[in-house]
């Protein structure tokens, strides 16, 4: 892999290693998985030895309770190449995944999971894809060793359902093999249960996305941590990445327009009732139209409120943390700064 240039963005987080940031930090969240992690370490540290590349491994404890915290802290210290974040709880994946985010300072961070079911070979792979112009290469498991009801049916269902809300259509958003430039995950906030979409939101940032197909095996050790009882989460999530998508930077446009069309359909309704009242003489007062003329109305006042507290909600996000609304890809040409 030719390696670009050093981000500025990992140079500004970590200043006094400004001449010893690494080519690539391999980020994996461990959640007991105590009997995977020394074949894990021995299979990445082969697979980037072997590549030319300096690396880091960053082994991420997210509230083990089965001896995997132990075993990081010593196989640390005995490591160079080994940097164990261990986690007070049990935060989720989401967290876990930012923990190592903040701590990698590789020019390109690939993640795997712990258990031994992604394949470290695909590192490189990965690796030389991202060179060829990519911010982000994802993993598609394209012969997964799962069973079939309960983990590839909801997947199968679960992807097509992502793709067609979020307009980015991959194969395997949950494949957590994935490699990233670094400056693309500087630009990504992670929170709740997202690690799910994060092609999603790096397209949200403008990345140039693709997918490839890498191994997948069977699990070793231990059972998956995932079930049928994710679905209800993926759901809510994706209406969050859908409202994200659209709305991040417009919140007036989701709100108001639902606003104002409550409050046209209940002032219509409204003057039909007031044409019976006033123009046939009839009695409107126990009509159920009358109840919903006013729950229109005021549930469509309420909405352009809530869009103009979201527009006051989202400046004060933005601003706060000078995070612009547009991302730069390159400036080519005039005077830039170094």
């Amino acid at each position: 892999m030719d390696v670009s240039t050093i981000s500025r963005q990992a140079r500004a987080a970590h200043p006094e290693l400004d001449d010893r940031l690494l080519d690539v930090s391999v980020v994996v969240p461990i959640y007991n998985e105590v009997e995977s992690i020394p074949r894990l370490i021995e299979a990445i540290a082969t697979t980037m030895g072997e590549s030319g590349l300096s690396y880091e491994m960053i082994l991420v404890d997210d509230g083990s309770r089965d001896g995997s915290v132990d075993l990081l802290k010593q196989t640390a210290q005995e490591r160079d190449d080994l940097k164990a974040v261990l986690l007070r709880k049990n935060y989720g994946q989401t967290a876990a995944m930012a923990a190592g985010f903040n701590y990698a300072i590789g020019d390109a961070i690939v993640t795997l999971d712990g258990d031994l079911q992604n394949d470290p070979l695909d590192i490189p792979m990965l690796l030389d894809k991202l060179n060829e112009g990519y911010d982000m290469v994802s993993g598609w498991r394209k012969k997964r060793q799962d069973a079939a009801l309960t983990r590839l049916l909801p997947s199968k269902i679960a992807n097509w359902l992502i793709g067609e809300v979020t307009g980015v259509k991959i194969h395997d958003y949950g494949c957590s093999l994935k490699a990233y430039r670094s400056e693309l995950v500087a630009d990504m906030n992670l929170y709740g249960e997202l690690h799910r979409f994060l092609p999603a939101l790096a397209f949200m940032e403008g990345a140039r996305i693709t997918e490839m197909p890498v191994r997948h095996h069977a699990r070793q050790f231990g059972q998956s941590k995932y079930g049928l009882g994710r679905t209800v989460r993926v759901v809510m999530d994706l209406l969050t990445i859908y409202f994200m998508k659209r709305f991040l930077t417009k919140p007036m446009h989701g709100f108001g327009i639902a606003g104002l069309l409550s409050i046209v359909v209940g002032v219509v309704l409204g003057l039909y009732l007031t044409f019976l009242k006033f123009g046939m003489g009839l009695a409107i007062g126990d009509r159920p139209l009358l109840t919903l003329v006013a729950i229109l109305v005021i549930g469509g006042v309420q909405l352009l409120c809530f869009g103009l507290l979201a527009e006051l909600l989202i400046r004060t996000y933005h601003e706060s943390q000078g995070r612009p609304i547009y991302r730069v890809r390159d400036v080519v040409g005039g005077k830039t700064e170094a």
